[in-house]
């Protein structure tokens, strides 16, 4: 019966909520124009919407079914704390997402797969990750979509420890089992927010850089949910560009729309993913390492293979803080066309 789970419900929402008011109050200018991606209106909406559901335990009408005024089953209101329609009153199509969203929170709950470097033609590849705690809210990893193309992923749980762990592994499972049924980065973001978003379980957010990387022809379709953006190094200019947040960040708001930007690298050009392990550290003096300085250290080493980049990138994160202890999670992957 639904009021069995009120409890719970109430204790997750509760911690969703305190974590984005958090969020919203806390964090610097700057994380929150790249979390949000200039959606801050929507955040209050996904607010009101826990905000009346935790009204609604109090009045004991959540999960009340507005057909037959019975209350929802458990398991279907666990998902979605929202779920206002008992199974019974299903459309055949509304039925059949339904059961592969089931199918899916079954598969998240398995081992996590193990991380492999792929071997590209005319690419050179190179990943690094160290956590703050002994379980760490980071994550990177590699795949393939349906036309075979390869896919990559950065990922950081807003937190660290046991828990952004444990959700980063079930993030990432989820991802390398809805890549192979699809060619679209936007379609995988999509449903990662949807199964996400209203699932009690759920109570905090997490940045994603989710791309589809063609090695034959160098086209880099991206969608970037308020992840720091990836630093492009394109030998032709001598410059740097960066690949900005196209929707926020996953768990952030209700109507989440991602859409796919593409980029294009050529033979000698230089890709960096990293999480904000690396540009929000700070030295003693506290100034951060900053996107500027990291861009910088990237133009003036692209010389460098990428296990070469990622490691004076490291040594110079080292230097700066004086070889204090790190407070975050550090992850980076580098990419380098070798023609």
């Amino acid at each position: 019966m639904a009021l069995d789970l009120y409890p719970r419900i109430q204790k997750g929402l509760a911690a969703t909520r305190q974590n984005l008011k958090d969020f919203l109050e806390s964090a610097p200018p700057e994380e929150k124009q790249v979390c949000l991606c200039d959606e801050q209106q929507n955040v209050a909406e996904h607010l009101h919407v826990i905000e009346t559901s935790l009204g609604k335990i109090d009045n004991k009408t959540l999960g009340f079914c507005e057909i037959c005024q019975g209350y929802v089953d458990s398991s279907l209101l666990e998902m979605d704390y929202t779920a206002s329609v008992c199974l019974d009153h299903y459309s055949e199509a509304e039925m059949r997402r339904l059961e592969a969203e089931l199918e899916m929170s079954q598969i998240v709950q398995r081992a996590l797969l193990p991380q492999r470097m792929p071997s590209l033609a005319g690419v050179e590849l190179a990943a690094f990750s160290r956590p703050s705690d002994i379980i760490g809210g980071d994550s990177f990893d590699f795949f393939q979509f349906r036309d075979g193309t390869q896919g990559l992923v950065i990922a950081d749980v807003s937190g660290h420890g046991v828990s952004a762990g444990m959700l980063m592994s079930s993030l990432q499972t989820a991802l390398r089992t809805m890549a192979p049924d699809t060619d679209s980065p936007a379609e995988i973001m999509q449903r990662i927010n949807r199964f996400y978003i209203h699932n009690i379980n759920f109570t905090t957010f997490v940045t994603v850089f989710l791309a589809r990387f063609d090695p034959a022809t160098g086209v880099l379709n991206y969608v970037n949910a308020g992840h720091n953006p990836p630093i492009i190094y394109c030998k032709r200019s001598g410059e740097t560009s960066r690949l900005m947040p196209t929707v926020p960040a996953i768990g952030l708001i209700e109507e989440f729309h991602p859409h796919i930007a593409s980029a294009t690298l050529s033979e000698g050009d230089v890709l960096l993913l990293y999480t904000d392990g690396i540009t929000e550290s700070f030295n003693l003096q506290r100034e951060q390492f900053g996107q500027n300085r990291l861009g910088e250290l990237v133009r003036q080493n692209a010389h460098l293979s990428p296990s070469n980049m990622i490691q004076t990138v490291r040594q110079s994160l080292s230097d700066f803080g004086e070889n204090q202890r790190i407070a975050d999670d550090i992850t980076m992957i580098a990419l380098k066309m070798t023609g």
